[in-house]
């Protein structure tokens, strides 16, 4: 009978606090979506259907993005685990950049 090697885990607190941080991040990706959404379907011209697709998007990836990127890494060692969500959190955030400087410079999404 051989004895097998316990696997010592991590506290799940550890493992809270850093998808937390992150994930402060993440809303704040979330939130400003929410804001440009917002004043542009407020704005002047308002928003026709293509211009709701466009600026819904922004609103939903960055939460898709935390979720596919915390389920790759929350077994992971710690250090694989932030890099991971690092790495998702730099994914929403050119995913961010590229939908704002599609909306400045498409006048197709206004005027619905």
């Amino acid at each position: 009978m051989t004895a097998q090697p316990s696997r010592r885990t991590r506290p799940t607190w550890v493992t809270v606090t850093v998808a937390a941080l992150f994930g402060l991040f993440f809303a704040f990706l979330v939130w400003s979506a929410v804001d440009l959404l917002i004043q542009q379907a407020a704005g002047p011209l308002g928003l026709n259907g293509l211009g709701w697709s466009v600026h819904l998007l922004p609103v939903i990836f960055p939460m898709v993005a935390f979720g596919v990127a915390f389920g790759l890494g929350w077994r992971r060692p710690l250090g694989a685990f932030a890099l991971i969500l690092a790495a998702g959190l730099g994914v929403a955030a050119v995913f961010w950049v590229n939908i704002l400087a599609y909306a400045v410079t498409s006048f197709a999404l206004y005027g619905g």
